[in-house]
This record gives C-alpha cells, structure tokens and sequence, in this order.
C-alpha cells in the first residue's frame, strides 16, 4: 500500500531511507530540510545532501527554520499525511506537528536506545568504545529520542570510522523503515517503551573534544580518530599548522607523549604509540601518511602539541 509521507532529513544519513522510500512508491508530499549553512573557504551556501537528492528526484523541499510557528504548522497539517519519517532532521518537532499525521511520526536512530540519545550517537558510541551498536525505527514523542520502539538491528563496532559506521547503519536503517512500515500498515507492529535503566546522552561534539590528548592511552586516541573522522577530524598541531589525522592504529612503542619516534609516522601516547595512515594539512585534501611526508617532513624527534 501506498502511504502518503513526508521526509524530515538533513545530512548523508537520510539519503538511503528516502531513496528507499520512493522506490517503493510511497508518495513523498515534501521534504524538509535544515537550511543551507556555510561551508568551505568561501564559506558558499550548500544544502544539505537530503535537500540535494530531493531536489534532484523533483520533489517539493522547504526549510523552515522552525516548525514552532503556527502557521509552518498548518502548512504542515494540510499536507494530510498518512506518516511522517524524520531522520537526523535537526529540530525537535512540537506536538502540533507530532499529532499532525494519521499514523504519527516515525524517527530513525542511530544507537540502542536508550543508549546515546541525542546529536551524535554514532561518534559517542565508538569514542566510548562500545561492541555494538545499531539502528531502531521509534514512534516520536514530544521528548529527545524516548519513544516507544518499533523495530531494530543491532550490528558490531569493530575498527570502523564514524562515517564508514553511518554509512553501515543507513543503508541497514532504510530496509528497517521500509518493514516497520509495512508492519504498521498491516497492524502487526509491536512497540516496545524504552527502559529507564542505561539511558545516555550523545551531546553534539564540541570544537574542544576534537583537539588529541597524546597523553592518553593510544586505545584512547584510537577511538577517538576513529569516531570524528572524516568530520569534524580529531586536530593536533605540528610544526606551527593543525594536522586532521583521520586514521591509525595503536601499535607497540614508547616515547615522550606526542613524540614521533619512527619514520613511518609512528607517534608515543601515554600508553602505547599511534601509526597514523591518514591525515590531512590545513587546507589540503586527506592523505596516506607516505604521501603526506613526501611533502611535509616529520622525522623522529617531531612534537605534537
């Protein structure tokens, strides 16, 4: 059956889940997306990549600011949707817009909720180094990511990036959201309310958590390259400019904290070392380490601060 929706999305996440849903024909009414942000050196306008595959598919996208207005919320209400699907939209959505379709509004989430609720669920998990994670699809209430859950898909975190780990996550996310659905169609849904019990917050990484600590543990460091790449990048600073390293491995060695002590770009922690294999300079496009040092020198002895 055809379901009448709208598509509340902003970044790359989205994508597969609405791609999906228009390949199965559900009628997509409009897509609404963060507004354009700055981005860049010439810090140029660029739309989101949900609002950029909409608008390429031809269909109606509006930005608002906020959905708190009223009359943003009668333009939404007159839509007469069947459901909403919002993921990594950006905004909470108030009760006027929650009660608005005849089916409610339907987030995907990147974690096992309770677990890292919030902003940055995929980068929390792997900073902390958690197993698994996974995705569920969830009725929205008027709380952060506290609905009743519909259905989910756990998978294991091994040594992936926070943007190899999303991409994992969509595209499982897409053929979730198709089901559950289906499921909610068809009335053989069950909706589980979430625990009390483990619940966790995934705050919005903040310019200051990026910066590496080289006196930490090289697991540490790991995770934390690991869960900011490719963006924002976890930053150190070497020879006088900022250097993203957007990927290592923590290896046996020993050395003065933020020390380079081989060179094949090997780097001392407070417990361990890091061989860094990518990077990116200031300004520059990321890099395998050998690339990188055939422009940019860093022999033993080189501190990171």
């Amino acid at each position: 059956m055809t379901l009448r929706l709208a598509f509340l999305g902003t970044p790359e996440f989205g994508v597969p889940v609405l791609a999906e849903l228009l390949a199965q024909g559900h009628d997509i009414a409009a897509v609404y997306s963060q507004p354009a942000r700055p981005k860049g050196r010439g810090m140029a306008l660029e739309p989101g990549a949900v609002e950029r595959f909409a608008r390429t598919a031809g269909l109606e996208v509006r930005n608002p600011l906020s959905l708190k207005d009223a009359d943003e919320q009668a333009r939404f209400a007159a839509l007469n949707l069947d459901a909403a699907i919002v993921v990594a939209y950006g905004l909470l959505l108030p009760k006027a817009i929650l009660d608005a379709p005849k089916l409610g509004c339907f987030n995907l989430h990147g974690s096992l909720l309770p677990r890292w609720r919030g902003a940055a669920p995929i980068q929390r998990a792997i900073m902390a180094g958690d197993p698994e994670t996974g995705v569920m699809v969830m009725r929205m209430d008027e709380g952060l990511d506290t609905g009743p859950v519909l259905m989910a898909e756990r998978v294991a975190i091994t040594r992936q990036t926070s943007g190899e780990l999303a991409t994992q996550l969509s595209r499982l996310g897409a053929d979730l959201m198709l089901r559950a659905l289906a499921a909610l169609e068809r009335g053989t849904v069950t909706e589980a309310v979430q625990s009390d019990d483990g619940v966790s917050y995934a705050k919005k990484i903040l310019k200051d958590e990026a910066r590496i600590d080289w006196t930490k543990s090289a697991g540490e460091i790991d995770r934390l390259i690991r869960g900011l790449a490719p963006s924002p990048g976890a930053f150190t600073e070497v020879k006088g400019e900022r250097l993203k390293i957007l990927y290592a491995e923590p290896v046996a060695g020993q050395g003065a904290p933020g020390t380079v002590i081989s060179d094949d770009l090997m780097v001392a922690g407070g417990d361990g070392a890091l061989k860094i294999l990518k990077a990116q300079r200031a300004g520059g496009k990321a890099m395998e380490a050998g690339e990188l040092l055939k422009g940019f020198a860093l022999p033993q002895g080189t501190q990171f601060t």
